[in-house]
């Protein structure tokens, strides 16, 4: 079959593969497409609007049947969502190199991507979609979560509501797409209430279906009311509302409504994938389509009413942020001045961690069964006694997160940690314990992994918020400690021109080779984050990188002799 038709991976201990690296890429590959994760599977689009996991369905099927015949000694490079060649490496090597979206730096905008995208010569590969590590919304449920909580913790200090969590609050946000639709649940974790705007009735129904979203408002009057109602009982509850959030959001203010919070998860990094107010939902592609210049210019000016209205809830007294889809950088485009006067939610609330070497880490269960992750959830909780943010995240997971595709687990980890998790799943595997390896990634949005001035870097402390050079370090030093395939791509959430960023998967296969690769991309990659925020002059990162041992060669004199290790010549 040449063109659309369902995709579901394998699941089980068979392979079709000659080794379970390459199977591990190819279920993967297939998983970001299965009908449960994807939005638009049949687009090949995975997430964020325009994000694919292939350049069309011939280059999809060239991937399988490469992947299928794939030695433990090549590599398969993919450009752009199309495989190119395969090269004879060796088995340290990644089975499979990616490079998406990547344009040179004069070049690197919407309007040349968009003309080379329709010569058949490139593809949006967004952060994981075009690397195969997505695991549906839950990927980036965590990170929304543990945003949220941030939110909570500072609301607590300013003595707003005391008991640190978002009981008692009521959050607005728009965009209940495939990153987007993890806002719903991650605040009924932190036990606050949310009112999601989304114009795709789906897109609502989806959620609800999943269990993200509990209920759906047939009005703006409805939301709210059902929203106060359960603010002042003090009980968590999500609420799907259908409408333009451009239009919404300026009413909601005019009309005063008692909103703590707001932020944003519409596709605004891409225009076209903005519903401009005066345009309906079902004509949108064709608008978008007939006339791309003259879309991007409406899209523009709604996003500007959008975040005006945003600003306005701040003046008023609300938390505001940007959830780091580049709203704020569009709405600026459109003639707004005062577009950045909210923060990004990085510099507000999660660098801290991101000087630890915390970040997104990731695992799927590659036989298919959810008794693997529920054995792996177990175990990384007795390997981490003391974490009561990962303890509380598990159990939580647990309980109320829906599987989309193969079972999946995500969580925070940091320096120290990412390397001693994969060893003990690896070591899962060999002895039995899991029916089949797992593959092991996290979100491209991590500590040492990006270079994105409105989000991940955005207000970096020694201004270099657009220094590229460590998102490729990044790569390179994960080719070098043998992930099982590596990837840097262009653009992610935040549009091109915005970002590079690289990812990284390694499979724990239950091998000794996989455990030595595991342990040094897991102590590596990581590591990448502390010694990024270490060079930007954050005291945290210092101490993070004395108490885990990472080197950084300009904070040693030069009478500093380097450790020895185990196996090194006395």
């Amino acid at each position: 079959m040449s063109g659309p038709r369902p995709v579901r991976a394998p699941r089980g201990t068979e392979l079709s593969a000659l080794g379970w690296q390459q199977e591990a890429a190819l279920r993967m590959l297939q998983n970001n497409l299965d009908p449960e994760v994807a939005e638009h599977p049949d687009k090949l689009v995975v997430y964020g609007g325009t994000g694919k996991a292939a350049r069309d369905w011939r280059s999809f099927d060239a991937m399988v049947r490469t992947l299928r015949t794939l030695k433990q000694d090549e590599t398969m490079l993919v450009q752009s969502g199309r495989p190119v060649g395969v090269m004879q490496t060796h088995e340290w090597a990644p089975r499979v190199l990616i490079a998406n979206s990547n344009l040179v730096g004069d070049w690197a905008n919407w309007e040349e991507f968009r003309r080379l995208e329709q010569l058949g010569l490139t593809m949006y590969g967004q952060m994981t979609a075009g690397s195969w590590i997505y695991i549906g919304t839950q990927g980036i449920l965590q990170g929304t979560y543990e945003t949220f909580a941030a939110v909570a913790a500072k609301l607590a200090l300013k003595n707003k509501h005391s008991n640190g969590t978002l009981a008692g609050t009521i959050t607005l946000t728009a965009g209940l797409g495939g990153m987007g639709g993890a806002q719903p649940l991650a605040v009924t974790m932190n036990d606050g209430v949310a009112i999601c705007i989304d114009v795709d009735p789906r897109a609502i129904e989806r959620r609800i279906e999943h269990k993200y979203l509990d209920v759906r408002a047939n009005s703006l009057e409805h939301a709210l009311q059902l929203a106060v109602e359960a603010r002042d009982a003090r009980k968590p509850l999500s609420i799907g509302l259908l409408g333009n959030a451009a239009e919404l959001l300026p009413r909601m203010l005019a009309e005063g409504a008692p909103i703590d919070i707001v932020t944003d998860q519409t596709s605004a990094h891409d225009p076209l994938a903005y519903l401009p107010v005066g345009i309906d939902f079902d004509d949108m592609a064709d608008a978008a389509a007939k006339d791309p210049a003259g879309f991007t210019l409406r899209a523009r000016e709604s996003m500007a009413k959008h975040v005006e209205a945003m600003v306005g809830f701040m003046d008023a007294g609300s938390e505001v942020f940007d959830y780091g889809n580049s709203i704020r950088g569009e709405a600026q485009l459109a003639g707004y001045s005062r577009a950045f006067d909210f923060p990004g939610f990085v510099p507000a609330y999660i660098r801290p961690l991101f000087c630890e070497g915390r970040g997104p880490f990731r695992w799927a269960a590659l036989s298919g069964e959810a008794s693997d992750i529920h054995k792996t959830d177990r175990e990384l909780l007795k390997l981490f006694p003391e974490n009561e943010s990962l303890h509380r995240w598990i159990k939580m997971a647990g309980e109320r997160v829906h599987f989309q595709g193969l079972p999946a687990r995500i969580c925070w980890l940091g320096q120290g940690e990412r390397d001693k998790a994969g060893e003990l799943f690896n070591n899962m595997v060999a002895d039995g314990t899991l029916a089949a390896p797992l593959a092991i990634g996290r979100d491209h949005l991590d500590c040492g992994s990006v270079a994105s001035p409105y989000r991940e870097t955005e207000a970096m402390r020694d201004g270099s918020d657009a220094i590229a050079d460590w998102p490729l370090l990044n790569a390179m030093v994960n080719v070098a400690s043998g992930a099982s395939w590596v990837s840097i791509h262009h653009g992610g959430g935040v549009g091109m021109g915005r970002s590079i960023h690289a990812g990284q998967v390694s499979v724990a296969d239950g091998t000794k080779l996989a455990g030595e690769k595991i342990r040094r991309v897991l102590t590596n990659d990581p590591g990448m984050g502390v010694i990024r925020h270490v060079d930007a002059g954050y005291e945290e990162a210092e101490a993070t990188a004395d108490a885990q041992g990472v080197r950084v060669p300009m904070r040693e004199g030069d009478d500093v002799q380097a450790p020895t290790r185990e196996g090194d010549d006395a």
